[in-house]
């Protein structure tokens, strides 16, 4: 089932993911040779009646790990319209929950983005159902296209500004507001030069500190040099002095 809808008004109770805008953009093979001749020669050949062929057969292209990692994420371009539609279609479809405090998440994303609905709610369940997320504190997430207790939403920079709203985000922000957890599409694409080429890393990151605010956590700071950063840490501001972590217990 899909299902596109107009934008509500907000509720209150918004949480800030992390964050400032300062991210990076974006032979034929060969057939063996005949027989020198038509009639068998009587006496042992001093060299193969046939030739190995001289070049393997073609081998597939190497996929670029960018590419693939877009793939998986539902990422079908990189391009960051400013705003798309302003509507919303409903992943279809759902998916069980493990053994856990059981959470239910509806997956939306916003009409005109160049993206793949099914592939973000697979990256986005799987992500939640990693044993190093949330799981580690006992939760489990089901997908549902129905009522849900929290509302994953995927929009274009000022729409998200617009779910965020009275928060400041810029549409370069994520942010939780309400029983929606709004994930711009500027970092969906882009990431965060902390996380260098990482983008699975940082998505994983935006998805787990979103649904952690939704499930009661705030803001958490980098305990030291060197140290990985927690999840609740505003990670999309900097991550320094700490290193980049997508996970509530990696």
């Amino acid at each position: 089932m899909t299902a596109a809808h107009r934008l509500l008004p907000l509720a209150a109770g918004l949480a800030l993911l992390a964050g400032c805008a300062s991210a990076a953009p974006a032979a034929a093979p060969s057939s063996p040779s005949a027989p020198s001749s038509a009639t068998p020669s009587t006496s042992p050949s001093t060299s193969p009646s046939t030739s190995p062929s001289g070049t393997a057969a073609a081998s597939a292209a190497p996929v670029d790990p960018a590419v693939a990692a877009d793939a998986a994420a539902g990422v079908l371009a990189r391009e960051v319209p400013d705003v798309g539609a302003g509507t919303f279609a409903v992943v279809p479809g759902s998916q069980p929950a493990g053994q856990g405090r059981v959470r239910t998440v509806r997956v939306e994303v916003e009409d005109g983005l160049p993206a793949d609905g099914a592939a973000f709610a697979q990256f986005a369940l799987a992500t939640l159902n990693d044993p190093r997320g949330w799981p580690g504190d006992g939760w489990a997430f089901a997908r549902t296209d129905g009522p849900a207790d929290v509302v994953l939403v995927l929009a274009s920079p000022r729409t998200s500004a617009e779910l965020c709203h009275p928060l400041d985000t810029g549409g370069t922000l994520s942010c939780r507001n309400g029983e929606r957890a709004v994930l711009t599409w500027y970092r969906w694409v882009n990431g965060h030069e902390d996380y260098g080429g990482d983008l699975t890393g940082y998505r994983q990151y935006v998805i787990n500190h979103e649904i952690g605010h939704a499930l009661g956590h705030g803001h958490e700071t980098c305990p030291g040099e060197g140290e990985l950063a927690p999840v609740m840490q505003q990670q999309t501001k900097g991550v320094l002095p700490c290193r980049p972590n997508p996970w509530p217990h990696p």
